[in-house]
């Protein structure tokens, strides 16, 4: 399957075809081969047994959600380069809700047995209520790690479980198999998301999840364990406008144990995905082993760039 494939279906259906800012949206959007979640239904599909071409469907309508998410969370986040910014937050709400209708109207145009769409619907709807429930959730200050957890689970497993899981369904799997498969991509999710966290948190100029420190997981490390830079860093907070304020913090982040205790948790994560998968009865493991593998790329070279070790996270 190729990611032009994936675009020509969601170009095909005709109100976006003869809507050119969906388009713009459509054309914008970058392709990482593996990484990128509208490639985990094929992989899953195939992992099943089934034919990569059954799944290209299914791929289009993750696609089609990752926009809407997108289009969405950026409002949510007051992201300084979201859409919403010059488009009013009015068209970019419509052209959300207009993705994620193009998702269900893929599915339900897909080349599958009017009981497998039925259940494939109710997968993109699921996660669809899921992942706005999250998102809502995320909108306020986690007071604590627990909290912190429980907006995570909510906000982004949604998304990663559902693409693997519809698209094990299509290609035959069991029920069980499915289950399976739905977890390991809960899984990455966390995993995504801490890693995410950590990127976020690193970068200069200081990214929007400083604006709301407590919803990022190294940051609400340092704000919250026993450290002697605790209060110092609560007082940058004000001032991440400066880049030797935003540079004391982001060496907070690392001298604190922020950084590893991140790491720790993305192994933690890694590896129960990987028993899960394991643990997972599959035609050929070798796709979602490979997803699972390439999610690490990112994450390796982060790690490189602040000096610590690179851990032997997964055994794929």
């Amino acid at each position: 399957m190729t990611f032009d494939l994936i675009k020509n279906l969601v170009r095909a259906l005709p109100e976006i075809s003869a809507w050119p800012e969906a388009l713009r949206l459509i054309e914008r959007v970058g392709h990482r081969e593996g990484i990128s979640v509208w490639d985990y239904p094929e992989a899953s599909c195939l992992a099943v047994g089934g034919p990569a071409s059954a799944a290209t469907p299914a791929s289009a309508a993750v696609f089609c959600s990752l926009i809407s998410i997108h289009l969405v969370d950026d409002m949510l986040d007051d992201e300084p380069s979201g859409d919403f910014r010059r488009l009013g937050s009015g068209q970019t709400a419509n052209l959300a809700l207009a993705f994620q209708a193009a998702g269900h109207h893929l599915i339900d145009d897909a080349a599958v047995s009017p009981h497998l769409k039925a259940m494939a619907q109710g997968i993109l709807a699921r996660m669809a209520l899921g992942t706005a429930y999250g998102q809502g959730l995320d909108i306020r200050e986690a007071r604590s790690e627990e909290e912190y957890w429980q907006i995570v689970e909510a906000k982004t497993p949604p998304l990663f479980g559902a693409a693997f899981e519809i698209g094990a369904l299509i290609g035959g799997a069991s029920t069980d198999t499915v289950k399976h498969l739905e977890r390991t991509g809960r899984i990455l999710g966390r995993f995504i998301q801490v890693s995410d966290d950590l990127s976020d948190a690193l970068q200069t100029p200081a990214k929007v999840d400083w604006n709301r420190p407590s919803n990022n997981l190294p940051m609400l490390y340092a704000l919250t364990a026993q450290h002697p830079a605790r209060e110092r860093f609560r007082e940058l907070l004000d001032r991440l406008h400066d880049p030797e304020a935003l540079a004391e913090s982001q060496d907070i982040l690392m001298k604190s144990g922020a950084i590893s205790y991140c790491t720790f948790k993305m192994i933690e994560f890694s590896r129960e995905a990987q028993a899960v998968l394991d643990g997972t009865h599959l035609s050929d493991p070798r796709p979602v082993a490979n997803v699972l593998r390439l999610n690490l790329r990112p994450l390796h070279r982060l790690l490189e760039t602040v000096g610590v070790e690179k851990p032997e996270l997964m055994t794929v």
